[in-house]
């Protein structure tokens, strides 16, 4: 069977590897510490300093490992010095690089290959069929209303208000909301998990509740409190009205990462070349023909993909992870689009 390389998004720039630093010693682009394993010793003196994606190949089609890093060249021989990954290694007979201009475009790459490809070595950052959340109306307090569960499924997370935690299970949500019972002395009948007890619930008698269940502290007091716990979990809706293209610069070289609704839909470079681009030759072929397919086409892949996010983009909770704070708090350089 032929080996199939990773294809990259149509619209990503790819830079092939540069030569390593003319000041690094031998004994440094060659460690003799290193375990075994069957990587090629031109494939690691070519490993590049910048920011990126990495991806140690075995025999086979798939990927063994998926990466990111902000130095691609100390991460991957990070890896070959660890016993913990002494397996994976025996597998290695190379490891390609992918740059990116940036740390949120590596964070994406990552996470959107290892959905795409599933690696036998990553555990993170495999997808979810769905999520859950718990959903609680701040002026519900005088229903007494508990917290309702709700699936992405059914519910789209990127624009749905009022949503806490994000969870890969209902008993993971179930589990995390009776930690912060104990925590804030909540009622477990009053937030749906437990059936009314005469008595009130059983965290009454063990004097572990403030005795919402028994009419000895007012509804609206436990859900202030209820809402006061989950307040760190809450989920941002997309600020956004739209698309939005999230800068990143090294050097000359200027990277759009386009995203909606919490989700990647890919980069393409606005201007300049990433910094090892001249050194195109190196390149492994399928990694070139990847680097000249993603400048063909980068402005017209952006187009489509902006165009298929109306429909298609919905909440990913690894982007969603990625972006967040610098989203919400202004800290990236966010472009709208239209």
């Amino acid at each position: 069977m032929a080996r199939r390389p990773i294809t990259p998004f149509a619209a990503l720039p790819v830079a092939p590897p540069s030569d390593p630093p003319t000041d690094t010693p031998a004994e440094a682009t060659t460690p003799t510490t290193l375990l075994p394993h069957g990587i090629a010793p031109d494939n690691l003196a070519a490993l590049p300093r910048g920011c990126g994606v990495y991806v140690f190949r075995g025999e086979g089609a798939l990927p063994l490992y998926i990466g990111k890093s902000v130095d691609l060249r100390a991460r991957v021989l990070s890896h070959l010095r660890s016993p913990d990954e002494a397996a994976m290694l025996a597998q290695s007979r190379r490891v390609d690089t992918y740059r990116t201009a940036g740390e949120i475009g590596a964070l994406l790459l990552e996470a959107q290959w290892v959905k795409q490809h599933m690696p036998l070595y990553n555990i993170r950052l495999r997808r979810s069929r769905s999520l859950v959340a718990w959903r609680l109306s701040p002026d519900g307090g005088h229903a007494g209303q508990p917290p309702q569960l709700v699936d992405s499924t059914q519910h789209d997370f990127a624009h749905t208000s009022d949503l806490y935690g994000l969870y890969a299970s209902r008993r993971a949500a179930q589990e995390d909301l009776r930690t912060l019972a104990a925590e804030h002395r909540l009622c477990l009948v009053a937030l749906g998990l437990e059936k009314p007890l005469r008595r009130g619930c059983f965290g009454r008698q063990l004097r572990q509740c403030d005795g919402v269940c028994t009419g000895d502290e007012p509804t609206a007091a436990h859900h202030a409190r209820l809402f006061s716990a989950l307040l760190a979990q809450q989920v941002q809706r997309w600020p956004y009205p739209g698309a939005v293209d999230i800068i990143e610069r090294d050097g000359d070289w200027v990277q759009a990462h386009r995203v909606h609704n919490w989700c990647y839909l890919g980069s393409h470079t606005r201007q300049g070349q990433p910094p090892d681009a001249a050194l195109a030759a190196a390149a492994p072929a399928h990694t070139e023909a990847a680097h000249a397919h993603a400048h063909a086409h980068a402005h017209a892949s952006a187009s489509a993909a902006t165009a298929a996010s109306a429909t298609s983009a919905r909440f990913d909770l690894d982007t969603y992870k990625i972006l967040v704070k610098p989203l919400i708090s202004g800290s990236a350089d966010v472009q709208a689009l239209g």
